[in-house]
């Protein structure tokens, strides 16, 4: 009985065959749940911290104060820094400029990318955080501090700082927007680093001139980053919509 010829061995997997689908979560997904969890954590925070400056927790207090007087002693003492703060904060990171650096970067959107939904989108982000900065210094009607010898002056209620919250609204919107469109390395590094030298430097300004306490800016870091996850938040659910605006090119 003749044996039967056997079969040739099946060609090995071609290297140009598809990678099997990963298992992970689709990008916009992803960033859609640290959205949520960014802000339910900065939500809490928020609350707690409006809370402690609403029914005036006196540890709280006590320590805003040994803060803004030494702050003020420094400021008296040493008016170089002191005029150089001035400068910073009523120029360089004033509100009114970090907005216009925000209709700049919505104009760029819109002109050479056609991207009106993510310019209209940034406009109306940054729009809202003035009016929630405003309502919530109007609901709180904290005093700023007041000092015999002051070094410079301020207007509205303490809390949250609006510098504070307009800087870290701003510059977060600009961050996401850069990582959301693939920024080079360098790009991205130098705008990091100018972000966190903006939020940052405002912050001291306004306690280094004594027109701030402590946690009036530490209010309007944590209110502008949740205002931030909000912002994204609602960005990454629009367009997961059929038909949204910008869908591929936004």
């Amino acid at each position: 009985m003749r044996d039967r010829p056997t079969a040739p061995p099946p060609p090995p997997p071609s290297s140009a065959s598809p990678p099997p689908a990963s298992s992970g979560s689709p990008p916009h997904r992803a960033a859609g749940r640290a959205a949520v969890a960014a802000a339910l954590v900065l939500g809490v925070c928020s609350v707690l911290l409006l809370v402690l400056v609403a029914v005036r927790w006196h540890p709280l207090l006590a320590l805003d104060g040994d803060i803004a007087r030494a702050t003020h002693r420094w400021a008296v003492r040493d008016r170089a820094v002191t005029q150089a703060c001035r400068v910073l904060t009523d120029w360089v990171w004033d509100p009114l400029t970090m907005r216009l650096v925000c209709a700049a970067a919505a104009g760029w959107l819109v002109w050479r990318r056609a991207a009106w939904w993510t310019a209209l989108w940034l406009a109306g982000a940054v729009a809202l955080a003035t009016i929630v900065q405003q309502s919530v210094k109007a609901a709180v009607g904290r005093p700023r501090p007041v000092w015999p010898d002051p070094v410079d002056s301020a207007h509205y209620a303490a809390f949250p700082s609006g510098h504070a919250l307009t800087a870290t609204v701003v510059c977060g919107l600009l961050l996401w927007l850069l990582r959301r469109h693939g920024a080079g390395r360098a790009l991205w590094r130098t705008a990091v680093a100018a972000a966190v030298v903006s939020v940052a430097g405002v912050g001291v300004t306004r306690v280094w001139l004594g027109v701030h306490w402590a946690s009036d800016v530490l209010g309007g870091w944590l209110f502008g980053a949740l205002l931030v996850a909000l912002a994204v938040l609602v960005y990454e659910r629009a367009r997961k919509r059929p038909g949204a605006p910008e869908r591929r090119h936004g």
